[in-house]
């Protein structure tokens, strides 16, 4: 499918989420079907002030052999998702961050006025630009001035006719694709998300419009898609079963590996295990065991008499542990099948 200036290999993708989406989870998750990711949010500003942490979310992985068995697509393109307060800021951050990457060159622009939370709303940025349009209008033609394709992810607003205005003049300033999360930014992730308004958008913008929020199963999938939606970003719902991403993809009849669609009890404790492996290397063992914690429940979601080894897994004290218990599991765990 070609779609937001992208050539994709399927309309499943991962979503921004910060402090989960570094480079080893989205490896992981490319693997596990996602036709496109995202990076966290990356600060302009700590880009120009060379902020050695904001420097290190721009890495990309060295080819992996292990994942020979997954899927193997054409590279997996990856969104760079920034956030700043200002368009010139978003501009100057998003060519610095270009230029760090080097030849690990992301495939689109993403700019984030979605985030709903306190300390990024506080700058200006993410879901304050909705009360500045005019801003966040200047920075998506400045970002598009760059020459990638330019992915804007935003809320609705309390009103539907004004949501729609805002993601008219977003595409009219030069984004290729718009995220619309259901909810306001006063709800920031309570409630319910509102889906007749991302159908509304759907229809109104066809073929630019993608969804998120409350994407927990095939159904939700299915239903965004079903009203026109371009494509469906998991966040929330893809750390409580990653293994959503291939089961989705096959009943919307697109070709999966049986290891992925059923995999055994073996097939997921070897994947977390590597995950935690890859995230050592990457960024040493402390993240690489909270990022563990945060997939194993997920990961090994709908299997019977898990409870224990999640248990073991959670209260874990580093990662060495955490791989160990993992390990363990497949001597002390039996498979009694796979729950739906």
């Amino acid at each position: 499918m070609t779609t937001g200036g992208l050539t994709l290999a399927n309309p499943l993708w991962l979503a921004p989420l910060a402090g989960v989406t570094t480079a080893p989870v989205r490896e992981f998750f490319s693997r596990l079907g996602a036709g496109l990711t995202h990076t966290e949010m990356v600060s302009c500003a700590g880009l120009l002030a060379g902020n050695r942490k904001t420097q290190d979310m721009l890495k990309f992985p060295p080819e992996d052999e292990y994942f020979s068995g997954f899927f193997r697509s054409p590279e997996v393109p990856v969104v760079l998702q920034l956030f700043a307060g200002d368009a010139n800021k978003m501009a100057y951050g998003a060519q610095a961050a270009l230029e760090a990457a080097g030849s690990c060159s992301f495939a689109a622009l993403g700019i984030n006025m979605a985030c709903p939370m306190p300390k990024v709303m506080k700058h200006g940025a993410g879901a304050a630009l909705m009360s500045t349009p005019k801003t966040a209008f200047d920075m998506t033609r400045a970002v598009k001035r760059l020459g990638l394709p330019v992915w804007v992810k935003t809320r609705k607003t309390p009103e539907m006719p004004e949501t729609l205005r805002l993601i008219e003049r977003l595409v009219e300033a030069g984004a290729d694709n718009v995220c619309l999360h259901g909810r306001t930014p006063a709800q920031r992730y309570e409630g319910r998300a509102d889906r007749q308004i991302v159908a509304a958008a759907a229809a109104r913008f066809p073929g630019k419009i993608s969804a998120s929020g409350d994407v927990c199963t095939v159904e939700d999938i299915k239903e965004y898609l079903g009203v026109g939606c371009v494509g469906v970003m998991l966040a929330r719902g893809a750390l409580a079963d990653p293994y959503l991403f291939p089961r989705a993809l096959s009943a919307l009849s697109y070709p999966v590996p049986p290891e992925l669609t059923e995999p055994t009890l073996e097939q997921r404790l070897d994947r977390l295990k590597h995950l935690g492996e890859r995230s050592r290397q990457f960024h040493g063992p402390r993240l690489a065991a909270a990022l563990l914690k945060r997939l194993t429940a997920g990961a090994l979601k709908g299997m019977r008499g898990s409870g224990e080894l999640r248990r073991r897994a959670g209260s874990a004290t580093d990662l060495d542990e955490l791989l160990q218990n993992l390990g363990a599991g497949l001597q002390t765990l039996e498979l009694g099948g796979i729950e739906r």
